[in-house]
């Protein structure tokens, strides 16, 4: 019994291991600097967020790069949220990682309602140009 259960625990090992491991989806002579890397934050690195026009946060993280969220909906009072918590959609999975393209959950606490919850997508880093351009109020 105890040799089934070692070589499932093997073989459990090996699949994760080998769904973590690089694959070359690009053509024959691409290089690596030609294919644009994932853009990604971990959930405790934000510093500070602003929320912009309906619907729309910005977040700032450690490494000063700026993210665009738009939600889908039921995300009211952003521009009143003094404090928030965002989270992988995917439940933790991915270590509190979120990347552009993914959905996000965003907690806004409440005093006298329940705390209330709203997904977002990720939807791009700004760049300084973009930062810049955006009105004060909207600015992390």
């Amino acid at each position: 019994m105890t040799r089934l259960v070692s070589s499932a625990a093997v073989a459990a090992l090996a699949v994760l291991t080998a769904s973590c491991a690089p694959v070359d989806t690009g053509a024959p002579g691409d290089s690596a600097a030609a294919r644009p890397e994932r853009q990604c934050f971990i959930a405790g690195q934000v510093r500070n967020f602003r929320a912009g026009d309906t619907g729309r946060l910005y977040i700032r993280v450690v490494r000063n790069d700026v993210y665009e969220l738009n939600s889908s909906g039921g995300c009211t009072d952003l521009d009143f949220a003094q404090q928030l918590a965002i989270t992988p959609d995917v439940g933790g999975l991915a270590g509190g990682r979120i990347c552009v393209g993914d959905w996000a959950r965003i907690t806004l606490p409440a005093s006298a309602a329940p705390v209330r919850t709203c997904r977002a997508m990720v939807s791009r880093v700004l760049t300084a140009e973009d930062v810049a351009a955006l009105p004060s109020a909207h600015r992390p």
